[in-house]
């Protein structure tokens, strides 16, 4: 069930996920086309599948391909829409850190269709970031779970509520990426923590935006 499987080399949510989000299971298809975008050849491969809960991308829906005006490499669909979601928290201060990220995902990625959502807690909710990414144009949606892990949320409570998302807007498909997970970047940002912290304790740095009037950085 792990990420093992997975050749994660980009930091694009538009990676493959594995077929069949809520059980884990890998079709030979999935297997053999694991990255329908490769940092390499920055080709979006046609790739598709029969079930509506595809798990890769294809341009077969009507969706316009353009390059991403970041130059990257990465194709950005014009009609895609993108959600990230984390799981929602009871304090609010947490929750707007959100929205701060999607807007730095938008100005970085160039999608033009980018909404938060929280899987619980608080608003807006999948069913909310859905339908707006369809009222603006969507009509194929990405959900990117803001998670670290593929636990319980990502198995079956994230794909249980966009199902129901969907079903409100016939002919609008969707997909599942995978979590954060195993990225080597995860790393630098784990370590970037760490050093910045190490630093602010030291009097060097002021409090991140994390810490910022919690008191937490400090030596106990």
């Amino acid at each position: 069930m792990g990420l093992g499987s997975f050749s994660i080399s980009s930091v694009s949510p538009l990676v493959l996920a594995k077929s069949n989000c809520c059980s884990g299971r890998e079709t030979t298809a999935t297997r053999n086309a694991r990255w329908a975008l490769t940092p390499k050849s920055s080709n979006l491969q046609n790739v598709r599948y029969s079930s509506r809960r595809s798990l890769c991308l294809n341009s077969g829906d009507g969706g316009i391909m353009k390059t991403n005006p970041r130059g990257n490499g990465v194709f950005v669909g014009e009609k895609y829409g993108v959600i990230i979601v984390d799981h929602g928290s009871r304090r609010k201060e947490s929750n707007l850190m959100l929205n701060e990220f999607v807007a730095m995902f938008k100005d970085k990625t160039g999608y033009l269709i980018v909404e938060p959502a929280h899987m619980e807690l608080a608003e807006p909710s999948i069913r909310d970031a859905f339908g707006l990414c369809v009222q603006q144009g969507a009509n194929r949606v990405i959900v990117s779970p803001f998670f670290l892990f593929p636990g319980r949320h990502w198995h079956r409570d994230i794909p249980s509520l966009t199902d129901e998302a969907a079903k409100e807007h016939p002919g609008v498909s969707y997909i599942i990426t995978a979590p954060l997970g195993l990225h080597e970047l995860l790393v630098d940002v784990v370590n970037d923590r760490i050093n910045y912290c190490l630093s602010h304790i030291a009097g060097d740095a002021n409090e991140c935006a994390v810490c910022v009037g919690t008191s937490k950085c400090k030596l106990y």
